[in-house]
């Protein structure tokens, strides 16, 4: 299955890569942590390792860990805003629950 980026992600992803003006693409990653036991984690990749598998859409590249993909096979990855807030929204169907805060979930 792996991952989609929807267009509004891949807008996103590859303005934050214009800004930086080196890197792959944005790294994403599950961690360990939060009250249910997982959360995303996105930060910049700057190289593509051994164990990474890249995701790219309409321009855009995501670099998943194998570890992770087991936990985001499936996702879909988009970008919204509502009212004041925008952020990365993450559709997993391996989500079983999520906490209160929404911050984290458990599979």
């Amino acid at each position: 299955m792996g991952i989609t980026i929807t267009e509004a992600a891949a807008e996103r992803i590859r303005g934050y890569m214009e800004r930086r003006g080196k890197g792959v693409g944005l790294r994403l990653a599950v961690r360990n942590t939060g009250c249910s036991g997982y959360a995303y984690a996105i930060d910049y990749a700057d190289e593509v390792g051994p164990d990474d598998v890249v995701f790219e859409a309409n321009g855009a590249k995501l670099v998943v860990d194998r570890e992770s993909l087991k936990l985001l096979d499936g996702t879909e990855v988009d970008y919204v805003r509502e009212g004041l807030n925008e952020g990365f929204r993450f559709n997993n169907p391996n989500v079983k629950a999520t906490c209160g805060c929404g911050e984290s979930f458990t599979v």
